[in-house]
């Protein structure tokens, strides 16, 4: 077997640079300029497929363990976390404090992650010729690394941290970045609003003192920010496995014309389900004890629950799910024939282990650019996702906490990230989500104002809710956490519309900012206390048989 062509970028002018059979070897100062210099020279007519961009503090690349992590999930391989770069630049906890990629995964695993360093980077040549190689501007390689890495994870470029990419007896120096270059990434990576609430929020907070802050942001006063590149394309040709055996799990609340619609979608498959799991939470009295009847065709499985919550009726589904894999839906879906096939075909041509689709909603207004691409996914919609079911045996299934309370999707996926787990998220595999007027989390009053509701209205407020406190507080730093928390009173004062609906909104906001701060502080005791109940998260054990229904 060929061994692949990948050119090695040697970042140290003085030193001589390791023998290398994989292809050329080019040097470099460990400069922005010097490396964007040969990036632009040597990028146009390399015959290589990968660049590995490599200094003298990670010690000499093994060409094995190389060409091995072009095998892996990925588009770009890095050790940034062994190499120091976990956390920063610090300045992004202004802005995006919550993300779940602002969290970093452990040092020594495998897992996604955008804090790479050029010290030990591998990166395909394609992606250095659709999104480009560090900015020039930088003072720093290691903060021009970072922004290349927001960059790349953001555009859709799969960014994996790999530890073993480098040997086992590298200690670090400690990683410095000059507030200049902090305040550059995030004029780079955000919006301007963001940029001067960063700065402002950096000053306040006494994270940077007044005079270095002017002094960035005089540097940067002139300077203009790179367009922004279009999303990476992906090659996404592969046949899903046909024999795959996939449970389809579906809690549902009294919205049985909704659940029928889409367990009739379901027969239509293009690949069959394994199995359908239903946890059914309605009210014993107003429940429809015909479902098995009606749809005897499928491998239908009924569970009923009489105490009602997402996570308990999720847990039980999952224990006794006898599929290898395991496609959440909810129960006021509607899905194309080809959900399944969809799903597997993304899992089988990224070798990921979760495959998260998108969740089109009337009324929601067009998606988000964001949303519009393939990339790592830093969500886990619980209405149109398929996961390896050995994945929810590291990471645990539903928290309780989040029972009757929003974002038990969010926890979960957290988690799944930080063990390693690869999660890709798809557009073109979406489902059409009704968010049914009645049941589900309406029935705990868990979702009574959205964001959408809030920036559509002048007096509604979407204000953090205990269990998002309480999420953040799990794996959030103090600092990320009461940054959100900023966030989340600033954005009481945003409104769609006119001007003059933006100042009225502004001046409502402006007499309710009292009360807003009180809900938000009381919403965080709340939540404090719930840290000394939770998490109750339950272990995947090995698949049972499901409780016999009665009627049978």
């Amino acid at each position: 077997m060929n061994q692949p062509r990948i050119d090695l970028i040697w970042l140290h002018a003085d030193q001589p640079a390791p023998e290398w059979s994989l292809g050329e070897v080019y040097r470099a100062e460990a400069t922005p300029r010097a490396v964007h210099t040969l990036i632009q020279h040597h990028l146009p007519d390399t015959q290589a497929e990968a660049w590995l961009f490599w200094s003298p503090v990670a010690g000499v690349p093994d060409p094995q363990v190389v060409v091995d992590c072009m095998k892996r999930p990925g588009d770009v391989w890095h050790a940034g976390l062994r190499l120091g770069m976990a956390g920063l630049p610090g300045l992004i906890d202004f802005v995006n404090p919550t993300w779940m990629f602002s969290c970093d995964p452990p040092v020594d695993i495998e897992a996604s992650s955008w804090r790479l360093s050029l010290s030990a980077c591998l990166v395909r040549t394609d992606v250095l010729r659709q999104m480009g190689g560090i900015y020039p501007a930088f003072k720093t390689i290691d903060a021009a690394a970072l922004e290349m890495g927001h960059r790349y994870m953001t555009r859709g470029v799969f960014t994996r941290h790999v530890p073993w990419l480098i040997g086992g007896d590298i200690s670090p120096c400690p990683v410095i970045i000059p507030f200049e270059d902090e305040l550059r990434f995030v004029y780079y990576a955000y919006r301007r609003w963001q940029y001067h609430w960063a700065l402002g929020r950096a000053v306040l907070s006494g994270y940077v003192s007044p005079l270095p802050a002017v002094w960035a942001w005089w540097s940067l006063r002139n300077e203009r920010k790179p367009a922004v590149p279009n999303p990476y394309s992906h090659h996404q040709e592969s046949a899903p496995p046909l024999d795959a055996r996939v449970t389809v799990l579906i809690p549902t609340l009294d919205r049985y014309p909704y659940l029928k619609t889409l367990l009739a979608q379901l027969r239509e498959q293009t690949i069959k389900p394994y199995e359908i799991i239903v946890i059914d939470q309605t009210a014993a009295e107003a429940r429809d004890t015909g479902l098995q009847q009606e749809f005897a065709d499928l491998p239908l499985k009924l569970i009923y629950q009489d105490e009602a919550g997402q996570c308990t009726s999720r847990n039980a589904g999952l224990q006794i799910a006898q599929g290898d894999y395991i496609l959440f839906l909810d129960d006021d879906d509607e899905v194309e024939n080809d959900l399944i096939e969809l799903h597997l075909k993304s899992l089988h041509a990224f070798q990921a282990d979760a495959s998260n689709g998108y969740a089109r909603e009337i009324g929601a207004g067009p998606q988000l650019e964001s949303f519009s691409f393939i990339k790592v996914s830093d969500v886990f919609p619980t209405n149109n996702t398929l996961i390896r079911r050995e994945v929810l045996r590291k990471s645990g299934l539903f928290d309780l906490a989040y029972n009757r309370s929003q974002r038990a999707d969010g926890d979960l996926g957290t988690r799944i990230y930080l063990s390693g787990h690869f999660k890709v998220y798809n557009p073109a595999i979406s489902v059409l989500h009704h968010h049914a007027p009645r049941g589900g989390l309406r029935a705990h009053r868990a979702r009574v104002i959205t964001y959408a509701s809030s920036r559509a209205s002048l007096i509604q407020r979407h204000l953090p809710s205990v269990s998002e406190i309480y999420l953040a507080k799990r794996y959030f730093s103090a600092r990320q956490v009461h940054e959100s928390l900023w966030l989340r009173a600033f954005g009481t004062f945003a409104i769609r519309g006119s001007r003059w609906r933006k100042i009225l909104k502004i001046a409502i906001a402006g007499v309710m900012l009292p009360n807003t701060i009180w809900r938000i502080r009381k919403a965080t005791e709340r939540a404090d206390e719930w840290l000394t109940r939770y998490p109750q998260i339950p272990l995947l054990q090995d698949a049972k048989a499901p409780p016999e229904v009665p009627g049978e």
